[in-house]
C-alpha cells in the first residue's frame, strides 16, 4: 500500500492533489464554484463537470466513460446543494501509467464493463478500462479535501484482480493484470457505503463476496467512524493500516504544514 500524496502542489487552482501508487500518477485541479452556461445550469445544485487526459495522446471512449463514473460518484460526495446554479470542474492529468504502452496496441475499447456483480465474459484486455480508476479517485477526493467545498463524505478506492486459480491480487502488475479473469473497482465512502462497484470479465458471486470483503478491509480497515469526527484531535500521522488511515494521515499533515506559523 504504497502511495505518494502532495496536496495543493498547483498554486493557481482551487484545490490540487498529486497522487501516485502502483506505477499510477495522476495530477487533479478543482476549480469552483465558479459561473455556469445557463444551458448547465441546475437550479437546486452545483452542476460538476470532470475532464480526463489520458498520459498518452487524446481522450476517447475509455475516458468519457471514466468520465462518467467519477462525475457519478463525486456527486454522492460533495455537497451539491450548498452551491446551486454553479460548476465545480474536476481536471484529472494521468501523468504515468503503466499499462499505457499496451494501450497504444489495443485499439478496440471494452464493450462488456458491468457495474453489476454478475457473470460475464470478455476476450479483451481488462487492464484497459479500470485500472487507471481508484488513483484517479484518490486524487479527486484528495483536491476536493484541499478546497473550501463542503463535502458529506469522503471515499477511499482499490483495484482487485481475480487470477486463474481464483486467487485474489491487490496492487496487481501489469502481467497479473492482463492474466486475470477479472477486474474489480470498489470505493467506499468513509460512513461504510458503498459508492463504486465497476467489474470486468468473467465471475461468480462467490468471487465477488471475496472481493467485497478484501476491498472493504482494503479500503476501511477497522476503521467504524467518519474521517472528520471531532474527537481525532492528533495531529501526527502515524502508520497507515488502510487507504482511509493514508488519506487520513495526509489531511493531518496538510493541516500540520499550514498551521507551522502559529508555532513560530
Amino acid at each position: 500500500m504504497t502511495q505518494d500524496v502532495i496536496i495543493s502542489p498547483l498554486g493557481r487552482a482551487d484545490g490540487s492533489a498529486s497522487y501516485i501508487s502502483n506505477g499510477y500518477s495522476v495530477l487533479a485541479a478543482v476549480n469552483g464554484p465558479v459561473e455556469v452556461q445557463r444551458r448547465d445550469e441546475i437550479p437546486e445544485e452545483s452542476a460538476i463537470d470532470v475532464v480526463l487526459r489520458p498520459a498518452i495522446g487524446v481522450g476517447g471512449v475509455r475516458e468519457r466513460h471514466l468520465e462518467s463514473i467519477i462525475e457519478k460518484t463525486l456527486r454522492q460526495v460533495i455537497l451539491v446543494s450548498a452551491h446551486p446554479r454553479t460548476l465545480i470542474q474536476i481536471t484529472l492529468q494521468v501523468v504515468a501509467a503503466p499499462d499505457e504502452g499496451s494501450a497504444l496496441n489495443s485499439l478496440h475499447q471494452s464493450a462488456s464493463v458491468s457495474t453489476m456483480p454478475i457473470l460475464g465474459h470478455s476476450d479483451i484486455d481488462l487492464s484497459q478500462n479500470l485500472s487507471t480508476l481508484p488513483a484517479l479517485l484518490q486524487s479527486s477526493i484528495l483536491a476536493l479535501l484541499s478546497t473550501s467545498l463542503p463535502l458529506t463524505t469522503t471515499l477511499t478506492s482499490t483495484l482487485i484482480a481475480v487470477s486463474r486459480t481464483g486467487e485474489l491480487v491487490t496492487e496487481p502488475s501489469v502481467k497479473a493484470k492482463n492474466e486475470s479473469t477479472s477486474l474489480h473497482v470498489l470505493a467506499f465512502s468513509s460512513h461504510g457505503e458503498l459508492l463504486v462497484a465497476e467489474s470486468e470479465g468473467m465471475f461468480g458471486m462467490d468471487i465477488w463476496d471475496q472481493v467485497y470483503s478484501r476491498a472493504e478491509k482494503l479500503c476501511r480497515g477497522s476503521n467504524t467512524g467518519d474521517l472528520t469526527q471531532p474527537d481525532d484531535v492528533d495531529m501526527e500521522p502515524s502508520q497507515p493500516k488502510s487507504l482511509e488511515d493514508s488519506l487520513r494521515n495526509a489531511i493531518k499533515a496538510k493541516a500540520a504544514r499550514e498551521h507551522r506559523w502559529r508555532e513560530s
